[in-house]
């Protein structure tokens, strides 16, 4: 082991003239591997290992090796040379007299022995600028460069010249530094100080960043998203590279935080002010004064101390500096020299604040100068204690770059600018209370920026996913899944988070991914040219300015570029009239310009500078520029591949709805702002009071179809079978982030739910009737549903057939389920059917859930006969369906001929379920007497057939007689009952087509008696009709006759028609109508041939004064003599009260009683003048009743109503004449009663309502045969006797009358009724 060890010290000790043995022995090649990592520079060391790897392999294989070996020893001496005259040009180290000084040898051991070293140094104590130099007192250095980060490249800069000097040197001879757009290093230099960005942009190039031997990370408490992924990546790699070392420095680091990170490392804390700081707190309770006007009161304020030195005031933003410079101008503009400071100057006016100078000071700075660089000759600080801070809401997809309170460690870094040169004063626009309940630190800004970049660039250096990557402070779940969502809308990965083609591409631009995927595809539609001029402009702050008192001027100037339809368009006239200008004007006449146009210099020079970056990158990646001009679609199409979750739809007020809900309004200083478009993308939000889009351009939604497959989510709606194509169809709604870009459109079902298409296919064309195809299956088998729907029809019930539900699964277990449309079908059933015709017929078992017996059918027949003629029946179950039930066809010609009450019975299926709704429906306390009502129509209709009388009728009278239970008419309650329940009557004429339907056969025959008519007259029956007769001139009027019409025979009545000058012959479809017309009809024909005595009789009757009757109030005297004259003709010529048929009858009845005519007319018009004085006397008696005499004045007039009713009268009057005396003198006598019997005569007047109504109505309501007109005018004289014996008793009456009487007299004259 000692020759071991002896060997490898004599190895790497030999004089390198000698050829040294070759390390054949592992162990030796190891310690020859090991050498080269400690005795050259990084530059050579890679060279070298590869080199000597491939000497080994030569060896190994037993090649002849020498030769390489030889030339690989001398190289190995050059660079051993290089590295020793590395080592001797180690610039000379002093430390200047500042606190950290004091404490340079800890460090150096410190970084000599351990590998990371965490130093808390204070504002002031000088740690930025030495600790690079303790880093090269302790080695470090010479095989590697020292690299220092900043965060800003202001500071980046400033550091780096400030180390120059104080190593006595020109930048990139000892130190130099590199940031975007400026590479001020070389080969020779020990420090480098860059931005953080930059050496994450080495990251991609070398992963080892294997040129630094010391890695310094600067202002570390700034946490940027940089800097947090910096210190997790270099962790990472502190496990693979032994010989790198890490220094975290900060004025307000959270020491022990980050030591606990790197392994316990050890903390270093060095106070840091030479001079003491004064705070004074200096809220301003009154709100309304102006925040400017609050530093010029505060810089008043510092001029009365009388104490020199220069005045750093820390405010926001550009804008507030711009703002706050014009104020302190005027203000002070003999006093001080304003000077702004922030990141985006030109190096010559950051400089400024470097350069000597005779009057004070006042520099307005962002929090460039918060940290790293240190103002010269500052002695006061004003706070204004803000900061913009940028947020990502992972909710509104917005960057929101919001003025924030700044942290205590922040606040403490501010006050530490002053106090570097003598005792300093800081004064806080803000309570000391306000500063206690702010957080200690600024949060991170991963936990609050959008982590898209992070994550691809982590994919691109394979380091796994973010979840497991060692942040310091790691970022919220919902943070990174946002990050993923946008990389996989950019295309750069895959839904599995798998890095892709486009990723790499996108990785390689140092812009945000968005503007990179706009310069990929810009690279692949020909807009590359343009796109790197619209990404560059979109990657920087704008360079278009407002000054607050020059804003119309500047919109003016502006407006030259404006474009109407597109904010990019705008960008790009912009640049084609600067490039313009720059090719024409010097650099200093160029700014001019840009000043003069309102814009800014320094941001136009790195808008040129960031274009001719991306455009290196783009040659780099063998991307080339479009020589012709791209057209509006395809510059756009490129700008909207980077923003497709960027885009709005117009709604109303010209707000625009966004995706995932988002609302927003165009920006007002945009070209597009004053006419909307429909849809626009956008470049990016401003959110305030509300969300504004910033730079917008109308676009086409049909452009975002090829480029959101792999987003664009699809909704299917209403899927329906088309007949015509014979498709299952579909409204496909086409969906990005929630807008509807397609919508409506129509699709092929089958392509995307076969099996949902399937199912509807055979629902809507084989189980329904959607098919069109030529296969006979679906005829045979529709024919035979239909055929057995018919018996549920019929009996009423849904047990009997299987539901559509059979039928679906008798097609789906015989169709496969590719088949989902009609042209594959029918292929596919061609091919089945020439194996087996009736594959797909249905057999009854299929559809049969039961067998119907034939005694159940029996109780549902086809047909109903009554009286000869046969009446057809339909059924239909459908609850709800105007012809649910059962229906009776009706021939027109048939339905005077229809029985009144027959078909109320329906069938004997059904009339059970009928009378059990219909008794159901009597009210509860004589339904309860009838429980269980089944079982009681069971017993009602026990042997009962239909019968042509009203159904209620017949259970009221079983009811009372076996029950016993009183049961009337209006207990009846059929209003409630259910329609099925009734017979609908279909009516058709000749040709069989169908006139009407109605649940109501008395109104249907009503309202087509007309068409029944006309149908008669045209038919042919041999029976002659007549429309004018003046006397009766034919032999004969047949009772009745038999009608042809169509193929029925159908029975008709002869009428004689009275027609006041003349009498018609009709035929009539009903016979009592006929009956009731024909004896009016041969009245007429006496008084046309008596017309000499009704002349007579007339003129002698009406030379009685009209004022009599007028007086009586009676009807005039006209109608009275009319009345009279015919009731003569009546009773002296027709008092046998039969229909006279034939000539001969009609003569003989004539003759014998003309002669009595006059007779009877003159007596009983003589009884009516009797009777005008009392008549007259009864209404001066009415005049005067006082009281409640109401029912009294009804009933008398309904009395003198019917006794001087002029039908009444000409209805043989003669005998009831002779009554109306005492008639007239019961009314007297009851009239004199009345004052002392009035509640008496009320009652009275009640129950002879209830007499008369009914009577009234029956005589009102239809065509009543002549009978039953003369019983009920018999029944009402009763009535009058009634009336005698209740008011005047004394009169005496015809016959014996009473109460019981007329209500037993009625009920038979009710029964009659019903029957008719």
């Amino acid at each position: 082991m000692g020759n071991a060890c002896g060997s490898t010290l004599a190895f790497e000790l030999m004089p390198i003239q000698q050829l040294p043995e070759y390390p054949a022995k592992p162990w030796q090649y190891k310690s020859l591997l090991r050498s080269i990592g400690k005795n050259v520079h990084f530059s050579d060391k890679q060279y070298l290992i590869k080199n000597l790897k491939m000497v080994h392999d030569q060896y190994q294989k037993k090649y002849d090796f020498m030769i390489d070996w030889r030339i690989w020893c001398d190289a190995y001496q050059v660079a051993q040379k290089r590295l020793a005259a590395r080592q001797a040009n180690l610039p000379r180290i002093d430390y200047l007299a500042l606190p950290i000084s004091d404490h340079a040898d800890k460090i150096c051991e410190l970084i000599r022995t351990n590998r990371v070293v965490v130093i808390a140094g204070e504002t002031g104590s000088g740690k930025t600028t030495q600790i690079p130099k303790i880093c090269l007192q302790a080695g470090q250095g010479v095989q590697g460069f020292i690299v220092q980060t900043q965060p800003r490249r202001l500071a980046a800069r400033t550091i780096a010249s400030r180390l120059a000097q104080e190593f006595k040197s020109n930048l990139g001879e000892y130190v130099g530094y590199k940031v975007r757009f400026s590479d001020k290093t070389s080969d020779d230099v020990f420090v480098k100080v860059v931005t953080d960005g930059i050496l994450l942009s080495e990251l991609q190039v070398d992963r080892s960043l294997s040129p630094y031997d010391t890695i310094i990370i600067d202002e570390a408490h700034e946490r940027n998203l940089n800097i947090d992924f910096l210190l997790g990546y270099i962790k990472l790699l502190l496990r693979k590279r032994e010989d790198l070392k890490l220094i975290i420095s900060s004025a307000t680091i959270d020491e022990n935080k980050f030591s606990d990170y790197f392994w316990n490392a050890p903390v270093v804390r060095v106070s840091g002010r030479t001079y003491p700081v004064d705070i004074f707190y200096r809220p301003y309770l009154e709100e309304n004064i102006e925040f400017n006007q609050r530093i010029v009161d505060c810089i008043k304020e510092i001029c009365s101390l009388r104490i020199g030195g220069d005045i750093l005031v820390f405010l926001s933003g550009e804008r507030e500096i711009r703002e706050a410079s014009q104020v302190l101008g005027k203000a002070f503009q003999f006093s001080f020299e304003v000077i702004p400071l922030y990141a985006r100057l030109t190096l010559s006016e950051q400089d400024r604040i470097f350069s000597p100078h005779k009057h004070r000071r006042i520099v307005l700075a962002t929090n460039v100068a918060e940290t790293s660089i240190t103002v010269p000759g500052i002695t006061f600080v004003i706070d204004a204690g803000k900061a913009r801070i940028s947020r990502y809401s992972y909710r509104g997809k917005v960057q929101r770059l919001q003025v924030e309170a700044v942290s205590r460690a922040s606040a403490e870094q501010r006050a530490g600018r002053c106090g570097r040169i003598s005792a300093g004063i800081c004064y806080r626009l803000y309570s000391e209370q306000d500063l206690e309940g702010r957080p200690e630190f600024t949060d991170p800004e991963i936990l609050r920026t959008n982590l898209a970049a992070v994550i691809l660039r982590m994919l691109y250096l394979g380091l796994g996913d973010i979840e497991h990557f060692p942040f310091i402070s790691a970022p919220n779940n919902r943070m990174i899944n946002d990050g993923y969502k946008l990389l996989e809308e950019l295309q750069a990965i895959t839904a599995e988070k798998k890095l892709t083609s486009m990723g790499r591409k996108l990785v390689l631009f140092q812009v945000d991914p968005r503007l990179a995927r706009m310069l990929v595809e810009a690279s692949v539609n020909g807009s590359l040219k343009e796109l790197s001029i619209i990404a560059s402009a979109l990657g920087i702050q704008d360079v278009r300015e407002r000054p607050l008192e020059f804003q119309q001027a500047a919109d003016a100037k502006h407006a030259q570029w404006k474009d109407k339809t597109s904010d990019f368009v705008t960008i790009l006239n912009l640049w084609n009239s600067l490039d313009t200008q720059r090719n024409l004007l010097t650099k200093n006449q160029f700014s001019k310009y840009c000043r003069n146009q309102f814009l800014s210099p320094v941001r136009v020079r790195e808008w040129y500078d960031l274009v001719r970056q991306i455009r290196f990158t783009c040659r780099s990646m063998s991307m080339t520029l479009n020589r012709l001009p791209a057209d509006y679609r395809s510059v756009h199409c490129a700008i909207l591949s980077g923003l497709l979750s960027h885009i709005g739809v117009r709604g109303e007020k010209n707000e625009f709805l966004g995706p995932r809900t988002r609302k927003f309004v165009i920006f007002p200083s945009s070209g597009v702002a004053k006419a909307p478009p429909k849809w626009l993308m956008v470049a990016s939000f401003l959110e305030t009071s509300r969300i504004f889009a910033v730079n917008v351009a109308r676009i086409d939604p049909s452009w975002l179809l090829p480029m959101v497959k792999h987003l664009i989510k699809s909704s299917y709606s209403e899927p329906f079978y088309n007949v015509k194509s014979g498709h299952v169809m579909a409204t496909r709604r086409r969906i990005l982030f929630g807008l509807t870009i397609v919508e409506g459109e129509k699709i092929h079902f089958g392509k995307i739910d076969p099996a949902g298409a399937h199912n509807i296919f055979i629902q809507k064309a084989l189980v329904e009737n959607g098919y069109e195809g030529s296969g006979i299956f679906k005829i045979k088998n529709d024919s035979l549903l239909k055929k057995l729907e018919k018996l549920e029809d019929r009996t009423r019930r849904r047990d009997i057939v299987a539901d559509e539900s059979a039928i679906q699964t008798f097609y789906s277990q015989k169709i496969p389920l590719s088949v989902n449309n009609c042209p594959d079908f029918e292929k596919w059933r061609i091919e089945q059917e020439q194996r087996d015709l009736e594959f797909l017929w249905m057999k009854r078992e299929h559809l049969m859930l039961r067998d119907v017996s034939p005694e159940e059918l029996s109780q549902f027949p086809d047909r109903l006969l009554y009286e000869g003629n046969e009446y057809n029946l339909h059924y239909r179950f459908q609850p709800g369906h105007p012809d649910d039930g059962v229906s009776v066809i009706i021939p027109i010609a048939l339905l005077h001929q229809v029985p009144k009450y027959y078909f109320e019975w329906l069938v004997p299926g059904m009339l059970r379920t009928k009378c059990i709704r219909v008794l159901k429906s009597l009210p509860k306390p004589l339904r309860r007497k009838l429980v269980p009502i089944p079982d009681t129509v069971d017993v009602l209709l026990d042997g009962v057939i239909a019968q042509n009388r009203p159904l209620i009728s017949f259970l009221g009278e079983r009811l009372n007689k076996d029950f016993a239970l009183g049961v009337h008419k209006t207990d009846w309650n059929l209003d409630e009952i259910e329609p099925w329940h009734e017979m609908n009557f279909i009516l058709e004429d000749v040709d069989n087509q169908v006139l009407a339907k109605s649940r109501c056969l008395i109104s249907l025959k009503k309202k087509y008696r007309k068409e029944l008519r006309i149908q008669i007259e045209n038919g042919d029956n041999g029976f002659i009709t007549s429309d004018r007769f003046v006397s009766w001139d034919f032999d004969f009027l047949p009772e009745r006759i038999s009608k042809k019409v169509g193929k029925m025979n159908i029975v008709l009545w002869p009428s004689l028609r009275d027609r006041v000058n003349y009498v018609s012959v009709e035929l009539l479809d009903n016979a009592i109508e006929a009956d009731n017309y024909t004896r009016r009809g041969q009245l007429r024909f006496a008084m046309l041939k008596g017309k000499k005595i009704v002349k007579f009789l007339s003129k002698k009757m009406l030379q009685s004064n009209e004022l009599k009757f007028y007086s009586t109030g009676l009807d005039k005297s006209g109608h009275l003599v009319d009345a009279l004259i015919k009731g003569a003709f009546n009773e002296a010529i027709f008092s046998s009260e039969k229909v006279i048929r034939t000539r001969i009858e009609f003569d003989d009845c004539y003759n014998k009683g003309i002669g009595n005519v006059a007779k009877i007319a003159e007596a009983n018009w003589g009884v009516i003048e009797s009777l005008l004085p009392e008549l007259r006397e009864i209404q001066i008696r009415l005049s005067k009743l006082r009281g409640p005499s109401d029912s009294l004045k009804k009933d008398v007039k309904h009395q003198l109503l019917w006794l001087f009713d002029p039908v009444n009268l000409q209805a043989y009057s003669s005998v009831n004449l002779k009554q109306y005396r005492r008639y007239t003198q019961a009314l007297t006598l009851r009239l004199e009663k009345w004052p002392r019997q009035s509640a008496r005569d009320q009652t009275h007047c009640e129950y002879l309502f209830k007499l008369i109504d009914p009577c009234a109505c029956a005589l009102q309501v239809g065509e009543l045969s002549f009978g039953s007109q003369k019983k009920i005018r018999d029944f009402l004289w009763l009535v009058e006797e009634y009336r005698v014996s209740l008011f005047a008793q004394q009169l005496g009456t015809r016959v014996k009358v009473s109460a019981k009487r007329l209500e037993r007299e009625w009920k038979l004259i009710y029964r009659e009724l019903e029957g008719n």
